[in-house]
């Protein structure tokens, strides 16, 4: 299943094929399955695809083995979806797991693995470069397990496959549906994060508040030469901004971080530029150092505009928050992997950067549950995000025993 999924990958909100091979085998698994409006309040969503892609998704989704009676029930980009199961009274345990993929072109070096093995990404431009088709896979491996009639469980088992993790967008509409607000013990998980095969993290430390950003500059076209006074340019304000917003000053009190991972600019050479278009991302390890940050990245980006005469606007695309996991959780969690896996046991390791599952954390923290978030280790070929990236994929057998006995374990 993570080869078939690595081979299809599918970025925010565009998940159909892979979402609905999730619902199918739940379904054949028993559960009772939920996708797209029935757990999604879209109202608050950044960034979703245009018409277009989502139909452009949905057409290649069928075109490679996607079910349409799915399809039809994830209209506008919502696809998420939830698989359920009861057996008695007990309580409500929920894990999630993230589904989508990455505008990274995957490398085609012998010396990388989906290549030589034939399960390289069949979209180019696309690529599971963060380990989510592993996860969609354990996911299931574990729904199959705790469906069994030999399974020792009891009360209610929710399975959540998440869309649109990278950016922070796809799980506040989940958070916002009341998909968790009954729910006793959550927990959610991650392969890698640079932690060797063979070792297991109670808890992810170190999730930094974040902001992703888009911004515009608009400017006015001239003639480069014959009136370039006439003309305001946008791209040189973005060209004056980018700098400017790596030279922001270290916070003394807080770790940031600032990457500028889009610029494009202009229309042709002989035309002062009038539209100039960034993605950038703010993050930082509180509250407080994120805001300062993005302060001062407004100020730059404004200053930017004026010395060009143009017009700037930012539109916040996605935002993640940091979180903590409760001992609770950790302590069960550390019993189910002495229970079935000869792994290192790690108190905690840091994540390097964030995961929106925070947003479901927090909310069932606030609504009086239980929250984690663990790390499973994956020795890794390159970093998270870029062409060369795979993973053990041993971890896969690894996770699935330890997270199909968390559930087993009594809470």
């Amino acid at each position: 299943m993570r080869r078939n999924l690595h081979s299809f990958p599918e970025t925010a909100f565009l998940e159909y094929r892979t979402a609905s091979l999730v619902a199918q085998r739940l379904t054949e698994l028993g559960y009772s399955v939920r996708v797209g409006p029935e757990i999604m309040s879209m109202n608050d969503v950044r960034g979703l695809p245009t018409e277009e892609d989502i139909q452009a998704a949905q057409e290649d989704a069928l075109a490679n083995g996607a079910d349409p009676f799915w399809l039809k029930r994830m209209p506008g980009g919502q696809t998420a979806v939830c698989g359920e199961i009861r057996r008695g009274e007990g309580p409500v345990v929920a894990l999630r797991f993230d589904m989508d993929a990455l505008p990274v072109q995957e490398s085609s070096s012998e010396h990388h693995s989906p290549a030589l093995d034939n399960f390289r990404s069949r979209h180019e431009g696309r690529m599971h470069a963060c380990g989510h088709d592993g996860h969609t896979a354990i996911g299931l491996a574990v729904a199959d397990k705790l469906s069994r009639p030999e399974a020792e469980w009891k009360g209610t088992l929710r399975f959540i496959f998440q869309p649109a993790e990278e950016g922070g967008r796809g799980a506040q509409p989940l958070v916002s549906s009341g998909l968790l607000d009954d729910v006793d013990s959550f927990l959610a998980t991650h392969l890698g994060c640079q932690l060797p095969s063979g070792q297991i993290a109670l808890t992810a430390d170190g999730f930094l508040w974040a902001e992703k950003w888009n911004v515009t500059f608009t400017g006015k076209a001239a003639h480069a030469a014959m009136c370039p006074e006439e003309g305001r340019n946008a791209l040189l304000a973005a060209a004056i901004a980018v700098p400017g917003l790596y030279a922001l000053p270290r916070d003394g009190q807080s770790d940031t971080r600032i990457n500028v991972g889009l610029l494009q600019a202009g229309r042709a050479r002989n035309v002062i530029a009038d539209q100039a278009y960034l993605e950038l991302e703010l993050r930082a390890s509180t509250r407080e150092g994120l805001s300062r940050l993005t302060d001062g990245a407004t100020r730059t980006l404004q200053g930017a505009a004026l010395t060009q005469g143009v017009e700037v606007k930012i539109d916040i695309y996605g935002t993640a928050i940091s979180a903590q996991s409760d001992p609770e959780i950790m302590e069960r969690l550390r019993d189910a992997i002495l229970g079935t896996e000869s792994a290192a046991v790690i108190q905690s390791w840091p994540i390097g950067g964030g995961d929106d599952a925070t947003f479901m954390m927090q909310r069932v923290q606030e609504r009086g549950g239980k929250a984690g978030y663990c790390l499973f280790g994956a020795d890794i070929t390159a970093p998270h995000h870029a062409s060369l990236f795979d993973f053990d994929e041993t971890v896969l057998h690894r996770a699935v025993s330890v997270l199909s006995k968390f559930v087993e374990l009594p809470a």
